[in-house]
């Protein structure tokens, strides 16, 4: 039952970090970690007594997945902290927490329309670039131009 609750938790995450906007990014890498530690609670196996030397008897419990859980947490609440961050200092400026579209994603999508390859940089001459101007080739470059 709870591998179907850590399939959903990562399921939705992934999906929610497919998202264009940062908060909802956010909780999708929350939910991604929350199903891993979801998961190192089903693949620790049953519960068993403490590892505390001088007891025997009874099983132990195996304390690596808990040291796993502690630091996937840690890893998720730092991760969070990071986001959050990202995400008001994108609102501060942009009044959106949307992550916009890349210029050069666009050019490498403009190139892949029309089956052409990029020149890598030692095939390119240092007379050949253009003093001013996108990349070189105005016919690629974006409608719009983005304020510096």
């Amino acid at each position: 039952m709870l591998i179907a609750v850590v399939g959903v938790m990562v399921g939705s995450g992934v999906t929610l970090v497919l998202e264009r906007s940062l908060t909802r990014i956010l909780v999708g890498f929350v939910l991604i970690g929350n199903g891993l530690n979801v998961l190192f609670l089903v693949v620790s196996g049953p519960a068993g007594a403490a590892p505390i030397l001088g007891l025997s008897g009874d099983p132990m419990a195996d304390p690596l997945p808990q040291a796993m859980a502690l630091t996937a947490i840690v890893i998720t609440l730092g991760t969070t902290g990071f986001g959050l961050a990202l995400a008001y200092r994108a609102w501060q400026l942009t009044g959106t927490d949307d992550v916009q579209d890349d210029l050069e994603d666009d050019l490498i999508r403009r190139r892949a329309e029309r089956d052409e390859v990029s020149t890598t940089f030692d095939d390119v001459d240092d007379t050949e670039l253009p003093d001013e101007g996108y990349a070189g080739d105005a016919s690629l470059a974006p409608d719009d131009e983005v304020p510096a």
